[in-house]
């Protein structure tokens, strides 16, 4: 199995990880700031450049407002509609 950042679910998290920032009303410095890291940090995370671990996604939702299991609740909501998308397009395809 590939590490997972090459794999397609994780483009969906670090969109999601992006949209709660916005959300959050937050720029990229900002919660930088908050995290206690450089900004380029907050970009190569919503990038895919660099994998998460369960305590930094964590405190990037408390620096947020959110919590860990709303983020997960969103990821699964978000990877359902990824799959319907995918398999739609596949039928169009074999049309």
């Amino acid at each position: 199995m590939p590490k997972s950042i090459h794999r397609a679910e994780y483009l969906v998290l670090c969109e999601l990880l992006r949209d709660v920032r916005l959300h959050a009303g937050l720029t990229q410095a900002v919660l930088a700031r908050k995290l206690k890291r450089p900004q380029t940090f907050v970009s190569t995370v919503e990038r895919g450049l660099v994998r998460q671990d369960f305590l930094q996604l964590r405190d990037w939702c408390l620096q947020c407002g959110t919590t860990l299991e709303a983020l997960s609740a969103e990821f699964e909501v978000r990877l359902k509609e990824t799959k319907k998308m995918a398999r739609g397009k596949r039928a169009d395809a074999q049309k």
